[in-house]
């Protein structure tokens, strides 16, 4: 959050990022967060990057950034050949996050049941924290939120911001390891993956 005594203007790119997510309502039921204060409100994913894309087709695209865009309608579809097992997304944080202490996925390609179904989904996901695993989650083969509790991930000793910025950034990459094969097509979709967390307020 911006300082006290500081005004919208002088706060950094950072802060501004951060407070986009403090809307207390969402805008559609197609948006993933609203309702009040999150995770958001103190946190802010620096960049996403994937080890394969799908190529997009017509209007529609499916680069990792679907997968934190806060939307049920986009996915993160991995661009090998075959289910994708071992394709990975890497979400990258700023020092100064707020730790986190849970994970929500959104598995498959959800903005419709058929589309759902024709495409594979995943079945287990491995977590690593700065590339060491952290855990394998097990998902379930349904077009829901699914939550997982962790320790909390991040810097524990927050007590000067300053030196807390100097730190290195660190990373949470997820891994496809095991799939739920597609009606269709082996092409394996991600719609979310976003955070809850503790440190904001």
């Amino acid at each position: 959050m911006i300082d006290e005594g500081r005004s919208w203007k002088e706060a950094t790119a950072l802060e501004k990022e951060v407070l986009k997510y403090c809307d207390e309502d969402r805008e559609d039921d197609w948006d993933v967060i609203g309702g009040g204060c999150s995770w958001y409100c103190g946190g802010v994913v620096r960049s996403i990057t994937a080890s394969s894309s799908l190529l997009n087709q017509g209007s529609n695209s499916y680069d990792p950034n679907n997968a934190h865009d806060f939307s049920f309608k986009n996915a993160w579809v991995e661009g090998v050949s075959g289910y994708g097992v071992g394709e990975f997304l890497t979400y990258h944080f700023a020092p100064e996050n707020p730790r986190i202490t849970q994970i929500i996925v959104v598995n498959g390609y959800v903005k419709s049941d058929k589309i759902w179904k024709s495409n594979s989904r995943v079945k287990k996901l491995r977590v690593y924290h700065n590339d060491q695993i952290l855990a394998d989650l097990n998902l379930k083969d349904v077009r829901a939120e699914q939550y997982f509790e962790f320790d909390p991930i991040g810097y524990s000793d927050r007590d000067d911001f300053t030196l807390l910025k100097e730190k290195e950034p660190w990373t949470l990459k997820f891994e496809i390891l095991e799939v739920y094969k597609g009606d269709t097509y082996a092409d394996t979709a991600i719609s979310e993956i976003y955070f809850d967390g503790i440190d904001v307020h």
